[in-house]
Parts: structure tokens; C-alpha cells; sequence
């Protein structure tokens, strides 16, 4: 005990004298977990709160283009600015200049052209129903609504913002279309009672987030999603510090005159072990309680913890493992330092792409989410994500903890195998 007491002290020596990778292992975690936080809170708060700044050019010439622009006012997620002398080339480049999101261009026969489709269909239907005799054949009138988005715009949000539109133009038309059909029936306008229900026609949707628990659910932000994926990144990001000096010792003798000695090449390794294991969860700590404690006061979410804390210890743990494990086969296949740091650093970043560290995994194409599963990264975010987001426990756990496990095995396995060919063991 005395012996391995010893041994860790040296390691704890070891580690404090690399001043690199102290900045690497604990500073550059917390200021990319403090900066991508931020990052992903400003882009939910611009799709989810803020309004979105559009320039609108009605030249329709009857009453429905003021129809839409009050419906997009009413919508209440658009910041609208007005400038009907603007023509629709003008528009396009003035998008730019007015620092809008996106430019509408609304047509001169914009009213005339929606009417007359919605009177075709009416008098489609009545004849349909048997009320008159035959419907003159009209070719449907193509309109068209010019946007011109900001080209900065990304795709998945123009596809959001152009859904929210649609819906807003396909409720005036189906509007249009009922007046038109009472029109034909001998009605002066829609009935107030019917006008009334088509106001109120619109589905109430119920929105919550699926639990695999009856507790109190968690609500999912920016930092229930960020602090947990880069804490993971961060913490197998060790390789790079674990691994270099694995590769460093060896080179540098020192595992050749620990084998003069009995046992303590083994101690030297358990040591390694213990110590980059409090690295790795002190680590950890640091970015979880930044947080819970920090974040609030910045204005950013507060992190909230799991209510299974046995699971969560569980899969922190067999996280930290992994890395540690994956750290130190690195640094016994490697033959240099340069391919230590520049294959650990490498592969921890594709592991992190496919595991959905980055992106969501679920985003990716089929045949990269099969290969995404031998990403030791997504199978720990897979059992962070099943505890921060979806209040799981142990039964929906099983598969990161195999995972795991096994992760570790074949990585214990190949480091005794390497260590074993080069006599050290």
C-alpha cells in the first residue's frame, strides 16, 4: 500500500509539471462548454422567442396581400417592416441592406388571381353536389409570393420560417374559398356564425416532452444538452495528455528500469489509472457545477441533475473508464509522441462527429448511425441524454453500460497484448 501510495504521488508530480495539459484537461473544457452553451442558447432563443425582422412589399391591388400582412403580424413571431414602393428587385438587394431575415414580395394581382382559383373550386364543388348543372372549365391561375431570404439564412431554418408562412397564406385561401361558395349559393358573405367557426376551427395543440418516468420532468435546454455532450468530449480528450506521456516514458527508459523492479511496473499503470480518473472526474465536477452555479447568473440555463443518482455515478464512472482505457492503448501502440497526440486527438474528434456530439445522431444517414455505434462518445451521451433528458434509470441503461464495458474489455485486452509482445509484462 505504502509502495502505491507512493507511485500515485509520483503521478499526481508527473501531471502537475505538464502545464499544457492542465490547460488542455480542465481551462479549454470549461470555456467550450461556457461558449458553445451560449451559442445554442442564442440561436433557440432567436427560432423560439425573439421576432424574426422581415420586409414586406404588398403591390397587391384588392384586399387580400393586406390580408396576409396583418395575418403576419398577428402570428406574432415576425418583426414586419413595411415599404410597398419598393419593386421586386429592389426588394431582393434591400433585404440585405435593411438588415432583415427575409423579403416579401407580394404581387399586384396577388387578390385577383387567389380569387379567381377559389371561385373555380367553389362552383367544382357545387356541381359536384348537384347544385348547378355544369362548371365553365377555368385553368387554375398559378400565384406567386416572392421571399428572398438573407443568404446567411441556414436551410433547416428557411424550411421553419416558410412552413409558418404557408400555413398563414393557405388559411386565407381556404377562407376565400368558403366566401366564394357562399357567394354562388345566393349569400351575401360568409354567415357569422360559420365566419366564427373557421376563425375558430384551429386544433389546440398539446405540447410536453416524452418521460421515461412519472417523476417531474426535466426541462430540456441549451444546458442539459451542451454540458454533458462536451464534458464527455473533454474528458476523452485526455488522450492527448494520458497518451503523450505514456509514449514519453517509454521512450524515455522508464518502463525498462521499472522492470528491474517487482511489481512496480503494475503499480505505475494502477497509479496512471487512479490518477487520470480523479482528472477525469474532477473534470467533471468543475463543468457541472459551472452549470448549476454559473449559468443562472449569465443568463443562461441552469443545469439540472438527474433524479436517478446511482445510474448517473454509474455511467460517469464507466465514462471515465473508457476514456482512460482508450488513453492509455494510444500510448502503447504509438511509437512517438507526435502520433500519441495527433492519432488520439484525430480519432476522439470522429468519434465525437459520429457519435452526436456535434450534430445530432439522429440527423446523420442511416448507414452513418450504424457506424456511429462503435463511438465509445455515443454511448456515453446516450446514457447522459437518457438521464439529463428522458428521467431514465437502470432499465434503459443497459445498453450504454454493456457498451461500455465491453469498450473497455477489448481496450484493457489490447493493451495487455501489446505490453505482453514487448516484454514489459
Amino acid at each position: 500500500m505504502r509502495k502505491l501510495r507512493a507511485s500515485v504521488w509520483k503521478e499526481i508530480l508527473l501531471v502537475l509539471h505538464d502545464k499544457v495539459g492542465l490547460l488542455l484537461m480542465y481551462l479549454m473544457p470549461l470555456l467550450l462548454v461556457f461558449i458553445i452553451t451560449i451559442v445554442q442558447n442564442s440561436a433557440f432563443q432567436i427560432v423560439n422567442e425573439n421576432k424574426l425582422a422581415i420586409l414586406v412589399s404588398n403591390q397587391d391591388e384588392g384586399t387580400l396581400g393586406d390580408s396576409l400582412v396583418k395575418a403576419l403580424i398577428y402570428s406574432g413571431s415576425f418583426d414586419l417592416k413595411r415599404n410597398n414602393t419598393l419593386s421586386e428587385a429592389a426588394l431582393k438587394r434591400r433585404t440585405i441592406d435593411e438588415d432583415a431575415m427575409l423579403g416579401i414580395y407580394i404581387p399586384e394581382n396577388f387578390s385577383k388571381r387567389l380569387s379567381d382559383n377559389a371561385n373555380n373550386i367553389s362552383k367544382l364543388m357545387l356541381e359536384q353536389m348537384g347544385v348547378i348543372e355544369k362548371a365553365p372549365k377555368i385553368s387554375p391561375k398559378k400565384q406567386e409570393i416572392a421571399i428572398y431570404f438573407d443568404p446567411v439564412v441556414q436551410e433547416n431554418f428557411r424550411i421553419s420560417v416558410l412552413n409558418g408562412i404557408q400555413a398563414i397564406t393557405n388559411g386565407i385561401e381556404n377562407e376565400e374559398m368558403v366566401s366564394k361558395l357562399f357567394q354562388e349559393m345566393g349569400y351575401d358573405s360568409i354567415p357569422s356564425n360559420i365566419r366564427q367557426a373557421i376563425i375558430n376551427r384551429e386544433t389546440k395543440l398539446k405540447t410536453a416532452n416524452a418521460s421515461l418516468s412519472s417523476v417531474v420532468e426535466l426541462i430540456p435546454n441549451s444546458s442539459q444538452h451542451n454540458v454533458p455532450a462536451w464534458s464527455i468530449f473533454a474528458m476523452f480528450f485526455m488522450v492527448v495528455s494520458l497518451g503523450g506521456n505514456i509514449v514519453k516514458e517509454r521512450l524515455s527508459g522508464s518502463f525498462l528500469r521499472l522492470q528491474t523492479i517487482p511489481g512496480a511496473f503494475a503499480l505505475t499503470l494502477i497509479s496512471k489509472f487512479l490518477v487520470y480518473l480523479f482528472v477525469a472526474l474532477s473534470q467533471l465536477l468543475l463543468l457541472f457545477l459551472m452549470g448549476i452555479c454559473i449559468f443562472p447568473h449569465i443568463g443562461l440555463p441552469q443545469l439540472a441533475m438527474p433524479n436517478a443518482f446511482l445510474p448517473f455515478l454509474v455511467v460517469t464512472l464507466l465514462s471515465a473508464v473508457s476514456a482512460i482505457s482508450y488513453a492509455v492503448l494510444v500510448g502503447t501502440y504509438a511509437k512517438t509522441q507526435e502520433q500519441a497526440n495527433g492519432f488520439g486527438a484525430i480519432s476522439i474528434i470522429i468519434f465525437a462527429a459520429i457519435g452526436g456530439i456535434w450534430v445530432p445522431n439522429f440527423i446523420l444517414p442511416d448507414y452513418m448511425q450504424t457506424i456511429g455505434n462503435i463511438s465509445p462518445l455515443k454511448w456515453c451521451l446516450e446514457g447522459y441524454y437518457t438521464l439529463f433528458l428522458k428521467n431514465g434509470a437502470w432499465s434503459e441503461l443497459t445498453g450504454t453500460i454493456s457498451f461500455l464495458f465491453l469498450f473497455t474489455a477489448i481496450c484493457q485486452l489490447l493493451i495487455f497484448i501489446r505490453l505482453r509482445i514487448q516484454n514489459y509484462i
